[in-house]
C-alpha cells in the first residue's frame, strides 16, 4: 500500500478483540492500537489536527514557532509533525520526564525547555504559557483548551469505531486531557444515547502515565462532565499488572496506561453482563509499550516495578 507521506498513516488504527481478558460471559473487550500511529501514540491525531486548524485560521505561519508543554507523547508527536510541515517546535518539559522522551524529542530536532520536576505538568503549562505571553514569535496550540483536539476523535476515532463496530455497548478510556473521552463519546452518543462512555481515573497521588486526576485541581477546558456516564478510580499496580496480563495473554505489547483502560472495561462488562446481557466494549489503548522499557515495568517483581514506576513524571 502507498502513502504519500507518513502523516497519511495517522489513524485508522486497528480494533482487535481480546477474549482471554474478558471476565463475563457475553462481553466481549476489544482495545483500539494507537501505538500503530507513526510516533507510536494517539497523540499523532491531535497533534496534526490542532497544526492544520492553526494553519486554515491563519495562527501558524513559518516564521513562528510552535511551543506546548508536555511530558510525553504529545510533544513527541508535534515534534514529528512540526518537522514535516517546516516549523520549529519547542517542548516545555518537567526536568524529571522519562528519558525515552527527552530521546525521542532531540531526535525530531525538537528544542526543549526544562521547568522543575516538583511542579509536575502544571508546572510546565504554566512556564509555556509564560513564555507565549511575553514573545508573540511563539505559537501555543494548548491541548488542554484546544477544540481541534477533540474535533480529531469525533471525525477521526469514534467514526472508526462506529465503522468497525457500529453495535458497541461502551467505551472506555483514560483520563488526560479529556479530548478522547469528550470528541469520541460525543460521537458515540449521537450515534446512539445508550452507549456508556467510562473514564479511567488514576487515584489521587497515583502515578499512571498519560492519565491525571481531576483531583489535582486543574480541570482541562475542554473536558464537559456531562458526557461520561462514569468514572472509576485505578491505582497504578492494577495498571501494571493488567499491561502485563494484555502482553501475556494476548501478546500486544501497550503502555502503562493501558492496563489502566483494561482493568476499568473489567469492571463494564461485569455490568455489561448483568445487565444487559454483555455486548461489545472498546477499550482505547493510547499507546505502545516500547517507550516504557526503562521502567522494567514487565520484568521487575511487582513492587519494584511500581516504585520504578512513581519515580518518574509521567504526565
Amino acid at each position: 500500500m502507498k502513502y504519500k507521506s507518513v502523516l497519511d498513516l495517522i489513524g485508522n488504527t486497528p480494533l482487535v478483540e481480546v477474549p482471554s481478558l474478558s471476565p463475563a460471559s457475553g462481553a466481549r473487550l476489544w482495545v483500539k492500537l494507537e501505538g500503530e500511529n507513526p510516533t507510536g501514540s494517539v497523540k499523532d491525531r491531535i497533534a496534526l489536527a490542532m497544526i492544520e486548524a492553526a494553519e486554515a485560521a491563519g495562527q501558524l505561519t513559518k516564521d513562528r514557532i510552535i511551543l506546548e508543554p508536555t511530558s510525553g507523547n504529545t510533544g513527541i508527536a508535534m515534534a514529528m509533525v512540526a518537522r514535516i510541515r517546516g516549523y520549529r517546535f519547542t517542548a516545555v518539559m518537567p526536568d524529571n520526564a522519562s528519558a525515552e522522551r527527552v530521546s525521542l524529542l532531540q531526535a525530531y530536532g525538537a528544542e526543549i525547555i526544562s521547568s522543575p520536576g516538583a511542579s509536575g505538568s502544571n508546572g510546565a503549562v504554566a512556564m509555556a504559557q509564560e513564555i507565549a505571553a511575553a514573545d508573540t514569535g511563539y505559537f501555543m496550540p494548548f491541548q488542554y483548551g484546544n477544540q481541534a483536539n477533540v474535533e480529531a476523535h469525533y471525525d477521526g476515532t469514534g467514526r472508526e469505531i462506529l465503522d468497525d463496530l457500529p453495535e458497541v455497548k461502551a467505551f472506555v478510556a483514560g483520563l488526560g486531557t479529556g479530548g478522547t473521552l469528550m470528541g469520541v463519546g460525543t460521537r458515540l452518543k449521537e450515534h446512539d444515547p445508550s452507549i456508556k462512555i467510562v473514564a479511567a481515573e488514576p487515584e489521587l497521588g497515583q502515578s499512571v502515565y498519560g492519565l491525571r486526576s481531576l483531583e489535582e485541581g486543574y480541570v482541562p477546558p475542554i473536558f464537559d462532565p456531562d458526557i461520561l456516564d462514569a468514572k472509576v478510580m485505578v491505582r497504578a499496580r492494577e495498571s501494571i499488572l493488567w499491561t502485563r496480563e494484555l502482553l501475556q495473554k494476548e501478546g500486544i505489547f501497550a503502555g502503562i496506561s493501558a492496563g489502566a483502560v483494561i482493568w476499568v472495561a473489567q469492571r463494564v462488562a461485569e455490568r455489561l453482563a448483568r445487565d444487559e446481557d454483555g455486548g461489545d466494549i472498546v477499550c482505547l489503548l493510547a499507546d505502545g509499550g516500547w517507550k516504557y522499557l526503562s521502567t522494567d515495568a514487565w520484568t521487575e517483581e511487582i513492587d519494584t516495578a511500581e516504585t520504578q514506576v512513581e519515580e518518574v513524571l509521567w504526565w
